[in-house]
């Protein structure tokens, strides 16, 4: 998801379908656009965002947004999602497991 107003640009339609691609042992993964970029939905609940820029961030909390700091990822805004990391980008078994625990985190 962008900010309000922003426009819908090809690399955050792109990167949305890659990124669903790399998820795609998960069933029932789906999206949504909105502000820009896409809400990334599990069975109707959000847990993901692609930016208008293209940028993917999965949502954390407390203990799971230092694995992402860590890993060099920055937060959304205020909002409580962190940028996904090249290297697990990169790595889509990693990628997986960080997807089902931000999964968890919106049941």
């Amino acid at each position: 998801m962008g900010q309000k107003g922003d426009k819908h640009t090809p690399e955050a339609q792109f990167s949305c379908e890659a990124f669903i691609e790399k998820l795609s042992t998960i069933k029932e993964i789906t999206s949504k656009k909105m502000f820009g970029g896409h809400g990334i939905f599990h069975k109707g609940k959000m847990f993901g965002i692609i930016d208008s820029k293209g940028q993917a961030y999965l949502k954390t909390d407390k203990s799971t947004a230092t694995l992402y700091i860590e890993k060099g990822s920055v937060p959304h805004g205020k909002m409580p999602y962190h940028s996904v990391p090249d290297s697990l980008l990169a790595d889509s078994a990693q990628l997986v497991e960080y997807a089902k625990k931000s999964i968890a985190l919106v049941k």
